[in-house]
């Protein structure tokens, strides 16, 4: 049983099914999202790439499974309630075109920087390339905090335990990122149990907390609400406040959580890593130098960012 909602988006000719699924396909053990290959009834329509995400929808416990075609994604979700509301199918559309990156204006960018010295031929070899963005904004949040000064495979790994700690779990099996209501009613042991440091725990219980007492206001991926400069600059602002919070995270959550990508993420190591490989240069490329050299591409600074992690691909390729 339980409410459910069906309908397919077009894509772009250069959309990459690949790039998404890297990025919410992190967890090599599944426990939120579930990569995997579908088998439809016509043997010519097999599809190898279908996600099923874990989210709350409306409080309640869904799954949302993204199924890719040549020139489609075939959308469902499946909510364990017998509740169905009017504007879920219009909220699902504006939610999964903003995760899948599809409002994303790269042709004004790939104008922008056409015949740029360094970055032209980056661009060319990831045309299309869009950023995913996490299914809300908390869980970018949730994220981004996790992830700093560690690897990537120990976020990936504190975040799977976070999960499960405090994640609702779906009937298919799945378990939903926690909201900031359950983040905000655990407590600073708990977190420190699945692998956080004291600092982190404080962090995400103060910014869950912010959210639950409406000190801080986070717009929804279903909402349809587009960041702009002025708003962006407002929730950097609030985000700021709380400690534990730097520029990084900010930059980060503001392009993954919201899809804004103008945020200067120059304080990223794997940005100025791969910025001095482009530009060849012997000595590492400092913060400052990195800020001034991602400037010339504003309103797009983070998207040229998203360009420069993609050369990781090109290396182990």
């Amino acid at each position: 049983m339980g409410a459910s909602l069906e309908f397919s988006l077009p894509l772009a000719a250069d959309f990459s099914v690949d790039d998404f699924l890297a990025f919410h396909g992190r967890d090599s053990e599944q426990v939120s999202e579930r990569i995997y290959t579908k088998i439809t009834e016509h043997p010519e329509n097999i599809t190898g790439n279908c996600i099923d995400k874990a989210i709350l929808w409306d409080e309640f416990p869904a799954c949302i499974k993204l199924c890719f075609t040549a020139d489609t994604v075939q959308v469902s979700l499946n909510v364990d309630t017998d509740i169905q509301r009017d504007t879920w199918p219009v909220r699902l559309e504006k939610l999964c075109r903003r995760m899948l990156g599809l409002d994303q204006d790269l042709l004004s960018f790939e104008k922008h920087i056409a015949g740029h010295r360094e970055l032209a031929g980056l661009v060319s070899k990831h045309r299309g390339l869009r950023v995913p963005l996490s299914a809300n904004p908390f869980e970018a949040l949730c994220w981004a905090v996790t992830g700093q000064q560690i690897s990537v495979y120990a976020a990936v790994s504190i975040r799977r335990r976070f999960i499960q700690l405090l994640g609702a779990q779906h009937s298919g099996g799945l378990l939903c990122h926690p909201d900031p209501a359950a983040v905000a009613g655990s407590n600073v042991e708990q977190l420190r149990r699945v692998g956080l440091s004291l600092a982190k725990a404080n962090g995400l219980i103060a910014l869950a907390s912010a959210i639950q007492q409406e000190t801080l206001n986070l717009p929804t991926l279903d909402d349809g609400v587009i960041l702009d400069e002025t708003s962006a600059d407002t929730i950097r602002g609030t985000l700021l406040t709380i400690r534990g919070i730097g520029p990084w995270t900010v930059n980060y959550v503001l392009l993954r959580g919201f899809g804004y990508l103008d945020g200067s993420l120059h304080g990223d190591v794997a940005v100025r890593r791969n910025l001095q490989l482009l530009l060849g240069q012997e000595q590492k490329i400092s913060a400052s130098e990195t800020e001034q050299w991602l400037a010339q591409f504003s309103p797009w600074r983070a998207l040229v960012a998203a360009h420069l992690w993609a050369m990781q691909s090109d290396v182990t390729d």
